[in-house]
């Protein structure tokens, strides 16, 4: 089954960077495994996948154990409550959605030395959405000169979740998307070695695609429904990022 839907992503996900005249290799699918047994991601594994987005640290840990020695990687995506940094610092390789000069800091004081830099993109709320996380737009470049003194982070970019389309507006681009591309762009363009624009999720990637997402975040459309949570919003907020 997962095989099949991976068929089927990876094709729209080709027609799409081919529409925006891009190349459908420049465009990475994060598989958001989050709420999914190690078993769907094994099989996810078999079919050539190796990046997996996890949102719930305490449920991610044995999954991770239970994987360890695979060739898995493993991305934490959401709000970063403090209590618990060191679980990502020790064993997450990715961390998408910082914005806390707080919790930074003890990511880096917590990374391990003998592991790499922990790789981050910051959450910009690139469209004022109050449900959601992430800098004001505005905030970006202070929050980065903050942070470029830490040795074990690297940021390689940012990331965005748009606010939920209203009434008409289905199937339009969120203005998110094209305000985090020019972002993105921007600093780029002022020496900023990033390489990672993580915006389009299972309900709007194509359109993210068109707008210039380099990995887009698809659990659902990939591993089918999740299974109900009760306590879903104990580590975070941004309960959507798939």
């Amino acid at each position: 089954m997962i095989a099949d839907r991976l068929d089927v992503l990876r094709a729209r996900i080709d027609a799409a960077a081919l529409a925006a005249g891009r190349r459908p290799q420049d465009v990475e699918l994060l598989a958001v495994s989050k709420g999914h047994p190690a078993s769907a991601v094994r099989e996810a594994m078999a079919l050539g996948l190796d990046r997996f987005g996890e949102s719930y640290a305490t449920e991610a840990v044995p999954k991770l154990t239970e994987l360890n020695g695979t060739a898995a990687q493993w991305v934490y995506l959401g709000p970063i409550q403090t209590n618990k940094t060191r679980l990502l610092a020790e064993n997450f390789s990715w961390v998408l959605g910082l914005c806390s000069e707080k919790a930074a800091r003890r990511l880096d004081a917590q990374r391990p030395e003998g592991l790499p830099p922990l790789q981050v993109c910051v959450q910009v709320n690139a469209d004022g959405d109050p449900a959601k996380s992430g800098l004001a737009p505005d905030r970006l470049s202070a929050f980065l000169e903050t942070v470029q003194d830490l040795r074990r982070l690297t940021v390689r970019g940012l990331m965005t979740i748009p606010r939920k389309a209203g009434p008409g507006e289905e199937g339009a681009t969120p203005p998110a998307f094209e305000v985090l591309a020019e972002l993105f762009a921007k600093h780029v363009a002022a020496g900023h070695d990033w390489d990672t624009l993580s915006m389009g999720m299972s309900g709007d990637f194509e359109a993210a695609i068109a707008a210039g997402s380099t990995q887009v975040r698809l659990g659902t459309a990939l591993f089918g429904p999740r299974p109900a949570r009760t306590d879903a919003r104990v580590e975070g907020e941004d309960t959507h990022h798939g």
